[in-house]
């Protein structure tokens, strides 16, 4: 049955805004609140649920309930009518609560058969709070008019508890953003780092949920408003006209900006009492619950362009987290839901570590923070709406932990972790200048990756012997548009001048699967990481391939040349791409431009096809570089972007070691030189072991080759390869615990 009764969510409001203003402690104020609701919707009970912990709801203020059951009832999420409103995040409204799936009685809160049943989730911009709920003992189904008038008091219970109007004696909720809170997320990048946040898109606190001025609100709603359409129209006009995507969202900016019915439920929220920032906020909660809900991939976009644009309004009307009078805190830790790799670079080496919600392994930020070598934490859920401007932080890079607003005795540990690495470092410099060589006298060749010329200054300062692996795609990644030749031939050159006589090995363009280029057209493949990606687009697109090859020949000018191919999978792909660069020295030497003294042509073995090429690929290539953090995920078929299983598989597997050995084998029967480049060689138990089955040159971050050197200069790589070959033959699955007890006596 329909209800006959009308609520005034003003009048409710009115009174809501004087429980507000009343000095009372926490608990009272949410009592009152009780009260008043069930006042004003003329119901027998109004109960508020709040949770506890990720998965816990607890009954913290009730009118018409058991009051001791208070603080006692605790219910799972998903758990009767209450617990399913706050799993889905969408409103119950039932004339008949009883025959309802999912209803749990609860004789503890003495509650008995109401059969009305109206449940809100109390939720602040996609982050779940609680969930508020009127019952009543007549049937019937609450009003559109009541439904939104208990969604208003929702969302400004979300709002003052933001502000922390629920603590203090008695309190029902833990004051926000004061307690020490631990994060565990993914290591994208390792490292320690302690420091101040710094929040990449500020959280915007609505300080004032009511209207105090209706009128005026309606006033300041359409100026800003202005304000952001007079922007958007800016941005539109000074976008690259060549660049469709970028004018595609911009477009979608100015559609949502323009929109008449975002504009007409925002005027109606403000004429109910609602302030204009509470109204966008209103609004925005709304569109990140459906965002929340929505699988297809464009509209999420949408609702993303949405939300954006509701956080540019909510910056206009408050005032607040403007980039300009902002001052970035020192030791800044930056916070941010994900972000580009350009964006990224502006902040520069200012930064001491980065924490994301999103991002992967490979991701653009990731390569950047690798480049920059900033500990990286991903995944790190929930952080962005929990830490604000200047709090105290951990980076914990090497665990993918993070703790905000830390206790003494977690700042005194890692502190302490952070004073022995910062040793470990003064031990590794002391050996910078000596040779990477094993106490059986085997000389190894430690090289470094980079990506940035912000990385050169570490070929000297980490002891490398030159670089192994130079990701040009970066170049690419952090423009707006396609570079010019003459811009990449300047980096290049640039990038051989500062490695002075040491060898520098320039990949070829890597984009496609999590590498996409922001002003090329994304091809929708549905698994990328094994799809249309590196050599295989510079095959069939040529023309970039052509451009970056010259550019390499130029910026040599004369000296020595080292190119490699990523992702070579057959012999047929290398001999296409050796081509190229043959078309390329052939166009230079035509146009009278100096020839390298001497090239290398490589290719990097990614795919365990290519281990299995025809002897005459590995007489024809140069060199071979093992591509480890893809070879690796295509032998285990696990994916190294998927938590679920990237860690589910050992590089010390003996499958795995066992066919490094026959690569080592066939590269040794054809005098092909092999190098190993990746995460793993990096590691120091990796690396020895790489060594002991006969790879003889390793490319890594430069922070790892201290690391690396210390422990090859003190293994005799004859007796690790017997351990590798006796537990081998004991047939276990990985020779870890074997290598790591023989390390342990020995080093």
């Amino acid at each position: 049955m329909a209800s006959n009764f009308q609520t005034d969510t003003r009048q409710m409001l009115g009174r809501l805004r004087g429980v507000m203003s009343e000095d009372a402690a926490g608990q009272a104020r949410l009592d009152r609140i009780t009260q008043l609701i069930a006042e004003e919707m003329r119901t027998e009970v109004c109960s508020i649920y709040l949770f506890r912990d990720e998965d816990t709801l607890e009954l913290c203020a009730t009118e018409g309930l058991n009051p001791d059951a208070v603080h006692q009832t605790r219910m799972k999420m998903g758990e009767g009518l209450v617990g399913r409103v706050a799993l889905s995040g969408k409103l119950m409204n039932t004339d008949d609560a009883p025959a309802t799936k999912g209803f749990r009685y609860m004789p503890e809160t003495g509650e008995e058969a109401y059969s009305s049943f109206l449940g809100v989730p109390v939720q602040r911009l996609g982050e779940k709070l609680g969930v508020l709920v009127v019952q009543s003992k007549e049937a019937r189904v609450f009003s559109d008019e009541e439904v939104y008038a208990v969604e208003v008091v929702a969302m400004v219970i979300a709002e003052m508890a933001e502000l922390g109007a629920f603590v203090g004696e008695g309190a029902a909720m833990s004051a926000r953003h004061q307690q020490p809170v631990l994060f565990r997320g993914g290591t994208a990048q390792e490292g320690a780092a302690q420091g101040n946040v710094w929040l990449h898109e500020p959280r915007v606190v609505v300080t004032n949920p009511f209207a105090d001025d209706p009128d005026r609100e309606m006033e300041r709603l359409s100026e800003a408003v202005e304000t952001l359409r007079v922007g958007v129209d800016r941005m539109l006009s000074t976008a690259a006209s060549g660049d469709k995507e970028q004018l595609q969202v911009l477009e979608a900016y100015r559609m949502f900006a323009n929109s008449k019915g975002w504009m007409k439920r925002m005027e109606e929220d403000i004429a109910r009492g609602l302030s204009a920032e509470a109204a966008v906020e209103k609004e925005q909660s709304a569109a990140r619950a459906r965002m929340s809900q929505v699988t297809d991939a464009y509209l999420r976009e949408r609702l993303n362009d949405l939300d954006d644009l509701s956080n540019r309004l909510l910056r206009i009307l408050t005032g607040q987290g403007s980039v300009t009078g902002a001052e970035m805190p020192d030791n800044p830790i930056l916070i941010a839901r994900n972000i580009g790799p350009a964006e990224l670079l502006d902040y520069g080496r200012s930064l001491k570590g980065i924490v994301l919600e999103e991002g992967s392994v490979g991701s653009h930020a990731a390569i950047v923070a690798r480049a920059l070598a900033i500990p990286l934490v991903i995944h790190a859920e929930r952080i962005t709406t929990e830490a604000l401007n200047g709090d105290f932080i951990l980076v914990d890079g090497d665990q993918g932990v993070v703790h905000l607003r830390p206790d003494d005795s977690v700042i005194s540990a890692f502190r302490d972790k952070m004073a022995m690495q910062a040793q470990a470092q003064e031990r590794y410099a002391s050996i910078r200048d000596k040779p990477a060589e094993t106490l059986c006298g085997q000389r190894m060749t430690l090289m470094m990756n980079a990506g940035l010329m912000a990385d050169l200054p570490s070929l000297e300062s980490s002891g490398a012997e030159g670089v192994g692996l130079f990701r040009t795609e970066l170049q690419f990644l952090v423009r707006s548009q396609m570079p010019k030749r003459a811009e990449l031939s300047n980096i290049y050159a640039r990038v051989i001048e500062a490695a002075k006589d040491k060898r520098v090995c320039f990949r070829t363009l890597d984009i496609g699967s999590d590498k996409v280029l922001p002003y090329m057209r994304a091809v929708d493949e549905p698994n990328p990481a094994l799809g249309w990606r590196a050599v295989r687009v510079g095959i069939d697109k040529p023309g970039v391939m052509r451009m970056q090859l010259q550019a390499f020949v130029r910026a040599a000018a004369g000296r020595p040349l080292t190119v490699m191919f990523p992702f070579v999978a057959q012999r047929e792909e290398f001999t296409l791409a050796r081509a190229e660069m043959d078309k390329a020295l052939e166009r230079e030497r035509i146009l009278g431009h100096p020839l390298p003294e001497r090239i290398e042509v490589g290719a990097m073995l990614e795919t365990p096809s290519l281990a299995f090429a025809p002897d005459s690929f590995y007489d024809e290539v140069d060199f071979l570089s093992i591509g480890g953090n893809d070879l690796k995920q295509f032998f285990f078929a696990a994916d190294r972007e998927n938590e679920l299983v990237r860690r589910r598989y050992d590089t010390l597997n003996v499958s795995f070691l066992t066919f490094l050995e026959q690569i080592v084998a066939r590269c040794e029967a054809h005098k092909t030189p092999l190098s190993f480049c990746g995460e793993d060689a990096g590691r120091p138990v990796e690396a020895a072991c790489f060594a002991a089955i006969g790879l003889r040159v390793l490319s890594m971050r430069p922070a790892s080759i201290g690391p690396v050197k210390s422990v090859l200069r003190r293994t005799n790589l004859r007796e690790l390869k017997a351990v590798i070959e006796e537990a081998r033959q004991t047939g276990v699955m990985s020779v870890r615990p074997a290598v790591m007890e023989y390390l342990k006596e020995k080093l």
